[in-house]
């Protein structure tokens, strides 16, 4: 629901816009054929508009197109398509809760190779794997960009009591 709100509201300001256009080439002062013609393209335009729109909802998001959410610290990678010479493509949760979303990062075999051994570590381990930096860049070539999930602390030990009391103290 929050994607097709976001899909709406660049809709309306792409129909406000097209709507400018066509009230400024029908107000002007021409003949009757270039007005009927701008009233024409500017409903060909919403049509192309919305398809458009509608059409991009189940491809991957460039990763450069990603404006609002740039910074991916500790971000969930759900799945990965590792594409040699085309692309990267992921699926991230930027946050518990969140519903998932696809990117599409340009090719590098830096950042494959990191994602490729994070994810074989993670499935040793039988934890998941992150990722840090921005979306667009990698920000630090030292850092790693992909990582397998950090190891949960163990609970503290619970050691009777040397004085044969009941409680117990914790280390």
């Amino acid at each position: 629901m929050e994607l097709l709100g976001a899909l709406n509201a660049y809709y309306v300001g792409f129909i406000l816009l097209g709507m400018a256009l066509a009230g400024i080439a029908v107000w002007s002062r021409r003949r009757l054929a270039p007005r009927v013609y701008a009233v024409v393209l500017f409903a060909g335009l919403l049509v192309v508009g919305f398809g458009s729109l509608a059409d991009l909802l189940g491809r991957p998001k460039p990763a450069q197109f990603e404006w609002f959410r740039a910074n991916a610290e500790g971000v969930e990678v759900l799945s990965s398509d590792i594409r040699e010479n085309e692309a990267i493509y992921l699926w991230l949760r930027q946050a518990p809760g969140d519903p998932p979303r696809a990117y599409k990062l340009p090719w590098d075999i830096e950042v494959a190779k990191q994602l490729y051994g994070a994810q074989a570590q993670a499935q040793e381990t039988g934890r998941g794997v992150r990722m840090r930096g921005r979306l667009q860049d990698s920000g630090d070539p030292t850092e790693p960009v992909f990582y397998p999930d950090p190891q949960e602390a163990l609970p503290p030990k619970q050691v009777p009591a040397m004085d044969g009391s009941a409680q117990a103290r914790r280390f």
